[in-house]
Parts: C-alpha cells; structure tokens; sequence
C-alpha cells in the first residue's frame, strides 16, 4: 500500500505548462446487449479514477531543468506519488480582479503590524473555501457541501478537493447541484455566511469524511503517479529550451 498523505506537491507554476487535460475515465463496464442489440454499461462501486496531464511546458532556466529532473528521478517508478494541482482558477467560483482575471487565491498578506517576511513576500489564503454540511460514507456518491466566499453558486460543475486522513488529496467534480440553502457556521473560530448545496459526485468518496472537513476549491490537489507506460526523459535543444509532457494517474 502506499503512502499518500504529507506528499510534496508539483509546482506546476514554475513548470509554466501550454496545455492541461484532467478526466475521470473507466466508472463503467460493458454489460452485454439488450433486446434491442444496445449496449448496457453497467457502473463500477469505486467509478472512474483520474487521470491527467501538463503538456508544452516551458523549460529553460537551470533551476527548471534540475526541478523537472527531480520530477522524474521520483515519479519515473510509478511506484511513488506526488500531489497534483489542477489549474482550475479560470472556470471556478472565485470573485474577479484587476484584468478581469478570476482570483482563487490572496497573495501579499502581511503580518498583524502591517510588516511582510524578510524577502517581501506574505502569507496566501484562498478567497473560496468549503466544509462538509454532513458526514458522508466511503463510496458515496452525494454529499453536502457548504460554500464560502464564492462569487457564483455552484452549478454546472466545479473542481474541488478534500484531504482525507488515510487517501490524502482527492480531487471531484459534480454533475449536479441543487439549489442554494443560506447557511452560517463557526469555522476556526469565526462566524462565515454561504451557501449550502447537495451535490452529486463524478466518483464516489474515497474515504470517510465527517462533517466540517474544509473543501479546497483553489488549486484543488490530487494524489497522483506516473502511468507505467510513462517515464519523464530529460531533453533539450538550442538554448537549452525544453518543453516536457507530464502524464498522471490517481495513485491507489
């Protein structure tokens, strides 16, 4: 069994990736034909398992080249695994900001005397989070889910991810939502005010969550591997320019 949670994270920003492809395949099975010679697929318990890609990535500084070798040198087994962001920000429920650019994420937070860290940088928090309105079982395929600090109500579908204690990141979607219930609840300590949906899951839980457990909805993570039929090579042309593809699977 491996080992899924305190797992660094791939930092896709620095890989500065051209193209990103995230899906959730084989929640079916061929189940035979009817009377009328159709096929009938029949669903699987644990759904479908994600799987993903950064493609055209720009390679170039040297720091770069040492971080996607670093990549492989860990990933290439497919036996180890890694947290994978999904760059959703554009298609999320965040609020929109200078440049008409959506905002899941507040960066430059200083400290309580106004002062940033030595290297001007501050603390970051996301502008939408969620937390679990009611416990759910392993395997579930519905939750309720309260929403807060969105700019939209949720609804055709949105990325999202929960840390779970043994299964570590996982990242879902929904293929439908209800519609929108007020709701107040003291998170760390604080009184927020949102929206509570009842959603219905692309693939079913896998694990146990309890109620109040935070949802991410910025750069929702997922514990992921390398395919077995794929390994990262290190290549690169003129001026040392490299543009990587980065294939992953959800790690079981």
């Amino acid at each position: 069994m491996g080992r899924y949670t305190n797992l660094p994270t791939l930092d896709i920003d620095f890989l500065k990736p051209t193209k990103l492809s995230f899906d959730t395949k084989g929640g079916g099975l061929e189940g035979g034909r009817n009377g009328l010679g159709e096929s009938v697929t029949i669903e699987t318990s644990g759904g479908g398992v994600l799987v993903g890609s950064y493609e055209g990535c720009v390679i170039q500084a040297r720091e770069e080249h040492e971080y996607i070798n670093w990549v492989a040198a860990r990933m290439n087994s497919s036996i180890r695994f890694m947290n994978v962001p999904i760059l959703s920000d554009w298609m999320g429920p965040f609020a929109v900001g200078g440049g008409n650019v959506p905002r899941p994420i507040i960066k430059g937070i200083p400290h309580s005397d106004t002062s940033l860290f030595s290297d001007g940088a501050g603390y970051s928090q996301a502008t939408v989070f969620g937390t679990m309105g009611a416990a759910a079982a392993l395997n579930a395929g519905q939750i309720t889910l309260n929403m807060y600090g969105a700019d939209r109500n949720l609804r055709w579908s949105d990325w999202f991810s929960i840390y779970h204690p043994t299964k570590g990141w996982r990242a879902y979607r929904y293929w439908e939502s209800s519609d929108p219930v007020p709701v107040t609840e003291i998170v760390e300590g604080v009184a927020v005010t949102g929206s509570q949906f009842v959603l219905s899951l692309d693939k079913p839980l896998r694990e146990a969550v309890p109620a109040g457990t935070r949802i991410e909805f910025a750069r929702p993570r997922c514990v992921m591997k390398f395919p077995s039929t794929f390994t990262l090579a290190w290549e690169a042309e003129g001026w040392w320019q490299s543009s990587p593809t980065l294939q992953f699977v959800e790690g079981f």
